[in-house]
């Protein structure tokens, strides 16, 4: 129609692309700097299975209601946003951004294009006067901004107007900091938290991810999950459960408590309903406590490729269109999918040309490469479809539940924190040590009872120390054992090598009361249950690891054929023999393979 409107703008930056998409692709924060309301999403499920979204908001005097359409994007080079509205001066708003590399620098150029059509006279008069120049300021100050912050000359992105702190606020905040560095979960961290708190955007408070301020503070992650662990018992923060979709990844159930943890959820954005696995899509995430800041309900933008990171390239295609569009995806696992409800295909890139991803009337397949350089996206089918590749490692700043549970920390400050009775969750894969002591009847005869039972406990605190500095935790003692779980397999072994290596050097000093210990490592899925009022874990996986460590001879490691094939084991291992053996095992079928190490 002859009556739409555009307008364009081209930046150049002093830094690469990489640098400056995910700033300028992170829509709902660049919508909350540019002072834009918050508006209402409301999902439709369609005849088809597919979603349709609509948006509704009050800017001054107008009641605007509008159709989502999904945004266009391939990750680094180029997103679209149409909204088709039914209310409102305008009828029609599109913007799209094409981000490109300066071949002689390397320096990203960027060109953004605000298109409009008017619904009515006041949506003309409002394209005639400021709308485009208003809108071109503003965007021009916030890519400077951006540039900026890549650079590292600013501490934020973008500048806003954080909320004002009352004196009153400030106090309580202030003695929060100080209980949580009185505990040892502070890591002098407590007042850089406190503040992110109190001053951030709120597109960085809706989920305050723990590992997310770990890369960005540059602290080892422990720290950063100790800390946000701490401040739930200090007041600052919230801890919830969200139990995420497994397509977009996006929370759609969550508790503030294991105990109230759903079995399942249903994701209207997707209209598919799914499970729940600690190791998969069960995340600990933070917000602030509601005393603190208050966070209002509604999104600055549902869609945003920067609100999906994983989803690399996302194209809307009509019934029997093919699009070629330029880009290079990095080697690595990837789905190919659509956004409506359907089949997927897994694919291994090896980082050359990528396959087309060719969507038929009841599949996605992986066709033909498409010619070097490009994405080639095909619907065979009759009806419109959006196309997906998205990446499949798992989100990088996700806490799931079975690495939190497995931290001793957790584990101290949230003893109460377990399923209801009955309740059983999976967990896709954990990595279990059992230990126990070599000859503690002759400990006993030889120091006496008590001598012994202090040198056993000691042991013990020894134990949760090395298990609690390698990211793990201990889940119970049985008699003189200690059964502890970690999230990463190459963390339990390197507890066990500090645990052996410190017995070692004590034993030359502590004569007849030096500790043997005995140790057996596994890995593998398990079911987390409630035991005994502890979060506990049950199955193979566990059984394994206890025959296991009836193996050891004391003041060795035995490993199971899962631990020694594990390629994330391997540098621990370095320098290190494994003698293999093999044993029939109390509860297994069939004779199995083991390894034996000595540090």
């Amino acid at each position: 129609m002859s009556d739409l409107q555009s307008r364009s703008w081209t930046w150049s930056f002093r830094n690469p692309p990489a640098a400056i998409w995910p700033l300028l692709a992170d829509t709902a924060r660049f919508n909350e700097a540019a002072n834009l309301p918050r508006h209402k999403i409301t999902e439709i499920p369609g005849p088809d299975g597919a979603v349709a979204y609509f948006g509704e908001v009050r800017m001054g005097p107008f009641d605007i209601k509008w159709q989502e359409r999904p945004v266009n994007w391939i990750s680094g080079q180029f997103f679209e946003h149409v909204r088709d509205f039914s209310s409102g001066p305008l009828s029609q708003l599109g913007a799209h951004l094409d981000l490109s590399c300066d071949p002689g620098t390397g320096k990203a150029i960027a060109t953004y294009t605000l298109s409009a059509r008017p619904r009515n006279w006041v949506g003309r008069l409002l394209l005639a006067t400021k709308f485009f120049s208003s809108s071109g300021e503003t965007f021009g100050r916030m890519v400077a901004e951006a540039d900026r912050y890549a650079a590292g000359e600013a501490p934020t992105v973008f500048t806003y107007a954080a909320p004002a702190v009352s004196a009153e606020l400030r106090a309580k905040v202030d003695r929060m900091v100080a209980e949580i560095e009185a505990t040892p979960n502070g890591h002098a961290l407590a007042r850089r938290l406190a503040d992110h708190v109190v001053q951030a955007q709120e597109v960085d408070l809706w989920h305050i991810r723990p590992l997310g301020l770990a890369r960005s503070w540059q602290v080892p992650e422990r720290h950063a999950i100790e800390l946000c662990l701490q401040a739930v018992k200090a007041g600052l923060l919230e801890l919830r459960w969200d139990i995420l979709c497994p397509r977009c990844r996006v929370a759609k159930a969550w508790s503030g408590g294991l105990d109230r943890l759903p079995t399942g959820a249903h994701c209207s954005s997707c209209n598919i309903d799914y499970d729940r696995d600690f190791s998969k899509n069960v995340e600990a995430s933070f917000r602030p406590a509601p005393a603190i800041r208050v966070l209002e309900s509604g999104e600055y933008c549902m869609w945003g490729p920067m609100s999906v990171p994983h989803v690399r390239a996302q194209i809307h295609l009509a019934p029997g269109e093919r699009r070629d569009l330029t880009g290079h995806l990095a080697p690595g696992p990837y789905r190919l999918r659509t956004l409506e409800p359907g089949p997927e295909c897994d694919i291994h890139h090896d980082g050359t040309a990528f396959p087309s991803l060719v969507i038929g009337r009841e599949s996605v397949t992986a066709g033909p490469v498409a010619p070097a350089g490009s994405l080639r996206f095909e619907n065979h089918s009759d009806r419109p479809r959006v196309a997906i590749i998205e990446s499949r490692q798992w989100v990088a700043d996700c806490l799931t539940a079975d690495r939190v549970t497995a931290l001793q920390a957790f584990r101290d400050l949230f003893s109460e924190d377990v399923l209801r009775p009955g309740d059983e969750v999976s967990v896709g894969r954990i990595t279990l040590l059992f230990s126990d002591l070599k000859a503690s009847t002759a400990l006993y005869q030889q120091i006496g009872d008590a001598a012994a039972y202090h040198l056993v406990r000691d042991h013990f605190a020894f134990m949760a120390d090395i298990i609690r500095n390698h990211d793990g935790a201990v889940v119970k003692t049985i008699g003189d054992a200690v059964m502890a779980a970690f999230a990463r397999p190459q963390d339990g072994l390197r507890a066990a090598l500090a645990i052996q290596r410190d017995l070692a050097a004590r034993s030359s000093s502590e004569g007849n009361r030096a500790i043997i210990v005995k140790l057996g490592l596994h890995q593998g899925p398990s079911i987390a249950v409630t035991l005994n009022d502890r979060l506990d874990y049950f199955g193979s996986t566990v059984n394994m690891a206890a025959r296991l460590q009836g193996q050891s001879v004391g003041g060795d490691i035995v490993l199971s054929q899962e631990m020694i094939d594990d390629p994330t084991v391997t540098p621990a291992l370095a320098g290190l023999q494994a003698q293999p053996d093999r044993a029939a095992l109390k509860g297994f079928a069939e004779p199995l393979p083991f390894y034996r190490i000595t540090p």
